[in-house]
């Protein structure tokens, strides 16, 4: 380091050699410049103000940069293809060829899967359903409601709906309240939410106590009950499910199983409106 510090010359001795011409540089200074003599400045004659270094070519030869032209990407590597089955022969399952178990095992351990079910012992209530009709219901005490309907014009007319309160089946026709005679009301409003008048919940405000809750089959089609509606059966103090009639009914049969037809109740549309 010692050596090349007085070799190099001073700042402004290489301001001067970039500056000055070649002809006028100093022959001590030309000759501590040494290799520095290749860094003098070159004007082109196409533009003067342009101006270029060229560098010895022991610098140039001193530096090791890597010429080495790069690597070309490697192609991907094709995967061998796996065979799927198509969507259509996995949505139809083939029956199976048989359905013989084998004799039967003489196990002592076998789970009794009948014993499992806490309800199994526990006897249904008169008021379930057992049969869901587009006119009308059959109940499990072997009651019919409704059955006189018509299908007329592309809907159904007539039949009757079920209200199950306290144990006790009601027949019930909500689109008959406040029509004139041979007309039935419209039960979907414009906004297609299931509204009624307050007239079709009467019974539930006669009975005490009152059931907590109040599961609500609405058809073919489950749809959202209007604000008035719901306003109205909760200010009685009970709480609303809705889902269409053949859901409601498999969902009243349960809960009145295991609740009680005192604490459930029940009004269920037709599955033809």
């Amino acid at each position: 380091m010692s050596r090349l510090r007085k070799i190099s010359p001073s700042i402004p001795e290489i301001a001067n050699a970039i500056i000055a011409p070649r002809s006028s540089i100093p022959s001590s200074t030309s000759t501590r410049l040494g290799s520095f003599q290749s860094l003098t400045p070159r004007v082109t004659h196409s533009n003067p103000f342009k101006v270029s270094y060229h560098a010895p070519y022991s610098i140039c030869q001193s530096r090791h940069y890597s010429q080495s032209a790069p690597s070309k990407p490697s192609p991907p590597i094709k995967s061998a293809s796996v065979r799927t089955s198509s969507p259509s022969s996995r949505s139809h399952s083939h029956p199976p060829a048989t359905h013989d178990r084998g004799p039967p095992s003489s196990e002592t351990t076998q789970t009794d899967f009948s014993v499992l079910d806490v309800l199994g012992n526990t006897p249904m209530p008169s008021t379930s359903i057992d049969a869901c009709l587009s006119d009308g219901f059959h109940l499990n005490s072997g009651v019919k409601v409704g059955g006189d309907g018509v299908f007329k014009g592309g809907k159904w007319r007539g039949g009757a709906g079920v209200l199950l309160v306290g144990g006790e089946a009601f027949g019930w026709k909500p689109w008959v309240g406040g029509a004139k005679e041979g007309e039935e009301l419209e039960l979907v409003n414009k906004k297609g939410q299931f509204e009624c008048g307050d007239e079709a919940w009467g019974i539930l405000g006669c009975v005490w106590p009152r059931p907590d809750l109040l599961i609500l089959g609405l058809g073919k089609d489950m749809r959202p009950i209007s604000p008035k509606t719901r306003a109205y059966i909760n200010g009685l103090g009970i709480q609303i499910e809705i889902a269409d009639t053949r859901n409601a009914a498999a969902q009243f049969n349960l809960l009145a199983t295991e609740r009680g037809v005192g604490s459930v109740a029940g009004a269920l549309m037709p599955i033809g409106r």
